[in-house]
């Protein structure tokens, strides 16, 4: 809890009572505490026994519960409306129904600026439970009403729940696979996606309808490997939040959400411009007001600055003031990290190898990607874990550690084929990497790295190859290696001249 948190608790629980209940001298000795330490806290209180403290502790968590109720109650219009049907139950239950007819009229009002459909099925309920006590002039046009706004509503409710429950199911195949990676992979979702995916007349569909469908497509689209259409899609569902910017404080979590697919997105589309003027709301949401920032927010704004920050440094391959970046942030990141979800844990350390390895700090590269092998969720995002293997090994290349090449491709063929991703792509390296030795001369060197690139060239045009390039910038690597040049220049180098031409197809647009 915050300090101002602390003290609200104080004056609350202590405004019908003594400030002396066990319960307070329970919760300030806690607020002391920087490590719950049980012992610590019974011999600086005197007052509460061994015995007393577990049924203390089930009794404070429900008061501080009723007591943040409270505090967040004037800035949450949800809060506010379920209060006041909460207040309507009480006064049917007394038999005062002109005045639940009064509460509904103000709750129907506010619950209709947030679109919150639950809390209006919740409200009609209660306006249906009134009906009979309240018959008067216009009874039948109240009652078609009600009907009708019921039947309504559940539509709604309904296409939401289909929107939700498919994109639910897709992003669970998505976190245990990665992108699609073959025809069959392909043919599953398409089939789930059509089968789940339910009528609809995009024009008629309210805002709360639309804010989830926009959701499903950005997410469907963007695993499937088109990104065109994933990017139309993240730019319609943060469109929703300017056209209606009053859901942007009482819909922050989802605001968030598009803010972030729709960077991932220009980020898969190399759109550099579009992101950094993305990136600019994603910085203004700190300033949003304080009984906005929850911790969960505060902790997805936290991660998805550093994620998109990263990202930006990949568009650029600026890698060496990536690796500044980690190399500052280090002693803030070990704490971050823990508090980071599977998914997201397992993404940080990818990026964060892919950062050294482009710096040419390969040891550093493999220490980031040995935190995914020993990762207990090896059904968790399958691909990265396939293709931070093929990494990991062109970095003991890099190193010279040809005594270890060898073990390393025969477990790493192992695994690709246990997962069902062994691809060309991930033959064709590594057959290069097994043939490599320390006795081959330059020419025939050179010779190998040209004949790995002339293989992997045409596999950027594949629609099931490509998802590797999204990994690792190899062909970069291979030229890198016939050039005789860093890995990071020639991937900046390629980065200018893409967002060059971007630049000059965006200003011809404008002139058109």
């Amino acid at each position: 809890m915050k300090p101002a948190e602390r003290r609200y608790f104080n004056v609350w629980a202590s405004r019908n009572g003594s400030s002396e209940k066990k319960f307070i001298l329970l919760f300030n000795g806690l607020s002391e505490q920087t490590e719950y330490d049980e012992e610590a806290l019974l011999n600086s209180i005197p007052d509460i026994s061994p015995t007393q403290i577990s049924n203390l502790k089930a009794h404070l968590y429900q008061r501080v519960l009723q007591c943040m109720r409270q505090y967040s109650q004037s800035h949450s219009l949800e809060i506010q409306i379920r209060e006041m049907i909460d207040h309507v139950q009480i006064l049917f239950n007394r038999g005062l129904y002109d005045q639940c007819v009064q509460i509904l009229k103000k709750a129907r009002k506010k619950v209709g600026s947030i679109d919150n459909l639950e809390l209006q099925l919740e409200i009609l309920k209660w306006e249906k439970n009134i009906l009979t006590q309240t018959v008067g002039a216009g009874n039948e046009q109240r009652v078609n009403r009600i009907v009708r706004e019921v039947q309504q509503v559940n539509e709604r409710i309904n296409n939401v729940n289909k929107f939700t429950n498919l994109a639910a199911r897709l992003n669970a195949i998505y976190y245990r696979i990665g992108f699609i990676r073959n025809q069959s992979d392909y043919n599953h979702i398409q089939r789930l996606f059509e089968k789940e995916l339910p009528d609809f007349i995009e024009q008629e569909l309210s805002l709360t309808e639309k804010l989830s469908l926009y959701q499903l497509l950005s997410g469907y689209y963007s695993f499937i490997q088109d990104f065109d259409s994933g990017l139309k899609y993240a730019r319609k569902w943060l469109d929703l939040f300017d056209e209606h910017k009053e859901i942007r404080y009482s819909r922050t979590n989802d605001y968030l959400s598009a803010i972030n697919t729709l960077m991932i997105a220009q980020y898969k589309m190399y759109s550099y411009d579009d992101f950094v003027e993305t990136s600019r709301r994603l910085r203004e949401i700190r300033h949003y007001p304080r009984h906005t920032m929850n911790e969960n927010i505060r902790m997805r704004l936290y991660k998805y600055t550093y994620v998109h920050e990263f990202n930006r440094i990949f568009m650029l391959g600026d890698f060496g003031h990536g690796v500044s970046l980690i190399e500052k942030i280090e002693p803030l990141l070990e704490p971050f990290i823990r508090q980071l979800d599977n998914h997201s844990r397992i993404i940080l350390f990818y990026k964060v190898a892919c950062l050294y390895f482009g710096d040419q700090k390969y040891g550093n590269c493999i220490r980031w990607l040995n935190r995914i092998f020993t990762s207990e969720n090896i059904d968790l995002r399958e691909d990265i874990h396939s293709f931070a293997r093929i990494l990991s090994l062109i970095s003991h290349y890099e190193l010279g550690n040809t005594d270890v090449i060898d073990y390393y491709i025969r477990s790493t063929y192992r695994f690709l084929l246990r997962k069902k991703d062994l691809y060309s792509f991930q033959k064709y390296i590594l057959s290069f990497l097994k043939k490599l030795d320390a006795h081959l001369s330059e020419e025939e060197l050179m010779e190998a790295f040209n004949e790995l690139r002339d293989q992997l060239v045409p596999l950027q045009h594949n629609p099931y190859e490509r998802r590797a390039f999204m990994y690792f910038d190899i062909i970069s690597w291979l030229e890198s290696k016939s050039n005789n040049h860093k890995v990071g220049e020639i991937i900046h180098q390629k980065a200018m001249r893409r967002i060059a031409r971007q630049r000059t197809m965006a200003s011809e647009n404008q002139t058109l």
